[in-house]
């Protein structure tokens, strides 16, 4: 949805606890605020204090707290505060000792307390007492009260630049410098008892990122995640995960992003990231000797990235690093950092998150595919015949090839079933048994459809259908040769069935997945498979300098084919040249491309089912109705009809044809547009059809509170008499009264019905003043 109306009330709330359930919102007229726009809040003025960079910031209540970091001459320890509800600066009241100046440390909040750990101290100006600390204070926000707390046993190395946050009540410290290296060792205390409080060094399993230093950490979904950060000559833009119950790292593959997809943020350093709902936002560092302001959106569901377009009335901050970030609400509030020619900045920015709730579209899809409901159709595969069962909606939506190979097995079968038929009209003319004939049965038991297919294996057909359902197939699992040779058999299939959007998830899977390990397996199987841009991928690897040697020492390569062996030793000695190729790589189709093209039109001569509104039929497809709502589901798993029809409702209110065609947009590929009127009428529609959650009910109520104009002011009023939306009525009605002049030149209001003009009238009448009345009067 195009952000140059996309607002959002400060006062709603969606409970991101359960975001998967179908919750009933109600609607609610401003203030509003600007989705995605960038707002310059008051800078920090000098007497308060000072510009700076390398500090921390964390929010309280309706409050960010400042502490720390250097003005380009000393470091600092000062605490300020800025309130967001007024938008003003002050110094926060402190008692007791606070922390030396320091900067580079790490700040959280627990309970009411800010939490200071480590960091660098010293004079920068004088370049002397200069030291890393491992201390840890508490400021409450109560008292005002500084504390350090002293802390038995062993301690974390002194360090700065590391990333800290808080889980399970305990303070988490990651990684950072210590003076001489860079650091990648994991430490924990807990914030709960002071008295009994110690450090316990963490020991981590799994994919560790590499020794760093100057990277943000963020909490999501139980997981902390680790974006980039300074790691020598080891620095990339690798997304880690950090699982808290079993200690366990994992890199987040970014293989499954296609050519033409937003690809994940330049690495970088300085940086700042944090979590909202189920997003990572990442935001400035320096990126390769540049000061990057685009804003970066990770969704750790769907595991992609994309770069938010900010609103067009937005006041962006420039590139910057080491400045600070926090959430507050439904915001995210930036302070300070370093901008151009090493610049101190006092300034603060807001930032409006968006909140709808995840689109579900595939997740539902993959759930019809693995609870093979309404299955239509039975895939017989190889030489030893297996069976897969399918859906015909989705697979003809995604699929030109097997669509083809469906329409001749449906010809087949409806040919057996005609001349079954006369054969069965001749017993009867000879006074044998009568049945039904296939073709008339009603559709609850129509036989599955049988479609051969000899050059398909199950288990590699199996991947290919679950991308045909969810545009996803299983990344291979690490040091599993048999995963990577899968995908292989699969990726054989996908240029078999032209689908070009699974060869490049294939190749793209298949190249990351190779290694000293398994190169020369992968290799043997692309030249059996004659695939011949992976062989090449396998032959370039195994020649690189950095291979060569330690490959043809394996057992591996004493048992390889004797034509590859010396296609290697050739390629070593006399590389081919470099074929760089400027031809754009087609990437096919998406799921969402595909499903809206079966809807516009597509899928026609593949519907089961017809839906009635008002009496007027509209052919669709129960396997993608039942996906998609857990009404349909229930409907044709119960009591489907006999004769393949279904009325269509909102409870007791009928909707409109134009906001029918919204809603069936909604299901079938999840677009979300639609005119303002559409969403009055398809408000309740996800808690009526049982939508996996209500994030079409909160773009209705968006697109309800801000897009209600003088121009279709009539139209939405007519709705809202019709759906008894009795708040929306009355503000349509508000509107008309105070723009009566020009809604009275729209054609629109001769259509209107007596009782809802009465209103109107009403409503003007109830507007104008005593004193308009008696102007009014005396001119009579």
């Amino acid at each position: 949805m195009s952000c140059k109306s996309t607002k959002v009330a400060p006062s709603v709330d969606f409970d991101h606890s359960c975001s998967d359930s179908v919750e009933y919102l109600t609607l609610n007229f401003g203030p509003f605020e600007t989705v995605h726009r960038w707002r310059r809040l008051p800078p920090c003025d000098e007497f308060v204090g000072a510009r700076r960079s390398k500090h921390t910031v964390v929010a309280y209540r309706d409050a960010i707290y400042v502490f720390g970091g250097d003005n380009g001459k000393n470091m600092l320890n000062d605490l300020l505060r800025f309130d967001v509800k007024d938008c003003s600066w002050c110094r926060a009241f402190t008692t007791g000792t606070p922390p030396a100046p320091r900067y580079h440390h790490s700040a959280v909040v627990y309970g009411s307390s800010m939490f200071v750990f480590g960091g660098y101290t010293g004079d920068i100006y004088s370049n002397s007492n200069l030291k890393n600390k491992n201390d840890l204070f508490e400021y409450k926000f109560a008292t005002g009260q500084w504390t350090e707390w002293k802390v038995e046993g062993s301690l974390p190395v002194a360090r700065s630049a590391h990333g800290a946050t808080v889980y399970s009540d305990k303070l988490w410290i990651f990684a950072g410098y210590d003076g001489n290296a860079r650091l990648n060792d994991m430490w924990t205390i807990s914030l709960q008892d002071r008295e009994h409080a110690c450090w316990e060094e963490i020991d981590q399993s799994g994919e560790i990122p590499p020794s760093c230093c100057n990277f943000p950490v963020a909490v999501c979904r139980d997981k902390m995640f680790v974006f980039s950060g300074q790691s020598g000559a080891k620095i990339t833009n690798n997304l880690f995960q950090f699982e808290f119950k079993g200690h366990m790292w994992t890199r987040i593959p970014t293989e499954h992003l296609l050519r033409g997809s937003p690809p994940p943020p330049q690495r970088r350093y300085g940086h700042t990231m944090v979590a909202f709902d189920r997003h990572l936002y990442v935001f400035g560092g320096a990126a390769d000797n540049t000061l990057p302001n685009e804003l970066h959106c990770y969704d750790v569901d769907s595991q992609t990235w994309e770069v938010i377009q900010p609103s067009l009335d937005s006041e962006m901050p420039s590139g910057r690093l080491f400045h600070a970030a926090a959430v507050i609400q439904d915001a995210m509030y930036i302070f300070g950092g370093t901008v151009d020619n090493n610049v101190r900045s006092g300034e603060m920015y807001r930032f409006q998150f968006s909140c709808y709730p995840k689109c579900t579209l595939h997740e539902d899809y993959g759930k019809l595919w693995e609870n093979r409901q309404f299955c239509d159709v039975e895939f017989i595969l190889g030489e030893r015949e297996e069976r897969v069962l399918g859906h015909i909606a989705i697979v003809t939506a995604r699929c030109q090839w097997l669509r083809k190979k469906i329409l001749q097995a449906r010809d087949r079968q409806r040919q057996k079933t005609k001349q079954e038929s006369n054969e069965e009209s001749d017993d009867t003319a000879a006074g044998g048994p009568r049945d039904i004939p296939a073709g008339n049965r009603p559709s609850g038991t129509q036989p599955l459809l049988e479609v051969s297919i000899r050059e398909a294996e199950a288990q590699p057909f199996e991947v290919l259908m679950q991308f045909l359902y969810t545009d996803k197939i299983q990344y291979p699992r690490r040091g599993h040769v048999q995963d990577v040779l899968l995908i292989m058999d699969v990726y054989k299939l996908a240029l078999s069935f032209k689908l070009s959007r699974l060869e490049q998830l294939c190749v793209q899977y298949i190249e990351a997945s190779v290694d000293l390990q398994n190169v020369l397996s992968v290799c043997e199987n692309a030249n059996k498979l004659q695939l011949d841009q992976l062989k090449e991928h396998c032959l370039n690897f195994v020649v690189k300098e950095s291979h060569f040697n330690q490959v043809i020492m394996t057992k591996e390569f004493e048992h390889l084919s004797t034509p590859l062996i010396v296609e290697i030793v050739r390629r070593k000695q006399q590389p081919p040249p470099r074929l760089y190729s400027d031809q754009p790589v087609d990437i096919g189709t998406s799921l969402v491309q595909d499903m809206k093209a079966y809807l516009e039109g597509g899928g026609l001569e593949f519907c089961d089912i017809i839906l009635l509104l008002d009496g007027h039929p509209r052919p669709a497809h129960k396997a993608i109705l039942a996906a998609r709502s857990s009404y349909f589901e229930a409907m044709f798993r119960s009591f489907m009809p006999e004769d393949g029809q279904v009325n269509i409702s909102i409870g007791e209110m009928v909707p409109s044809k134009q906001a029918f065609e919204s809603m069936l947009r909604y299901i079938y590929y999840g677009d979300v547009n639609m005119p303002p009127e559409d969403s009055l009428y398809l408000f309740a529609a996800p808690y009526y059809y049982g939508f996996s959650n209500n994030r079409l009910q909160a773009y209705c109520k968006q697109n309800l509170e801000m897009n209600v104009t003088v121009e279709n002011v009539l139209q939405i009023l007519e709705a809202a008499d019709k759906t008894q939306a009795l708040d929306m009525k009355k503000h349509c009605l508000h509107i008309i009264v105070h723009q009566f002049i020009k809604v009275s030149k729209l054609p629109n209001l001769r259509s209107l019905s007596q009782l809802l003009l009465l209103d109107i009238i009403e409503s003007l009448a109830t507007h104008i003043s005593d004193k308009q009345c008696a102007e009014m009067g005396s001119d009579i």
